[in-house]
């Protein structure tokens, strides 16, 4: 898997079947330690099970949904009930929409608390989330690596850091036809958090 050159001002990356954007200094240093400290400590964060191949296991990760409605969001056999989205969230997105339009109804958020914490190779392709959905992902704390790889073009494969404060934007067809995860690190001890827009319908 290679390194490749991401613009980090929003700049569209054009891909197979695919598009993103990457806004490196989405919010300032400052301004990303502040809302990871109130993120940590106003969300309520579970650890769901999650079956794999028949075997259930705690998931590798802490999580949360929000939303500014009642619909539920359900993947790889969980299925998880929104709480009311909070000020701070919708501020955030509200941020989030100078630079997308669109209309984002639930967030769902992640703790990676360490290296061990991961999330292995998935679209957001669910059927809430209906045909290529649009997932804007906000990254605050530890720096980790993001891989992607084409479905079918397996030549297709890159992977580049998300930084703290960063903003990526997967949009056209990226879900349909492209896999991302967020790998084990050995070299990491501090968390991370990670917050990812969508729209359900």
């Amino acid at each position: 898997m290679n390194k490749i050159e991401i613009p980090e001002d929003g700049t569209p990356v054009h891909l197979p079947n695919a598009k993103f954007r990457y806004f490196k200094h989405f919010f300032s240093v400052l301004e990303a330690q502040k809302l990871f400290t109130k993120l940590m400590d106003q969300t309520h964060w579970k650890q769901d099970p999650i079956t794999v191949f028949g075997k259930t296991y705690p998931q590798p990760r802490l999580t949360a949904l929000y939303a500014q409605t009642l619909t539920s969001y359900s993947y790889s056999g969980i299925t998880m009930h929104p709480q009311p989205i909070t000020p701070l969230l919708l501020s955030i997105q509200n941020k989030i929409n100078t630079v997308s339009i669109e209309p984002y109804t639930t967030v769902l958020l992640n703790l990676y608390r360490n290296g061990k914490d991961s999330n292995g190779w998935h679209a957001d392709n669910e059927r809430e989330l209906g045909l290529n959905p649009q997932i804007a992902s906000l990254s605050f704390g530890a720096e980790r690596y993001f891989h992607c790889k084409h479905k079918t073009q397996k030549d297709l494969r890159f992977k580049f850091i998300l930084h703290s404060g960063s903003l990526l934007l997967m949009e056209g067809e990226m879900q349909h036809y492209w896999l991302h995860q967020l790998p084990k690190s050995a070299k990491i001890n501090t968390p991370r958090i990670n917050l990812t827009y969508r729209k359900l319908i």
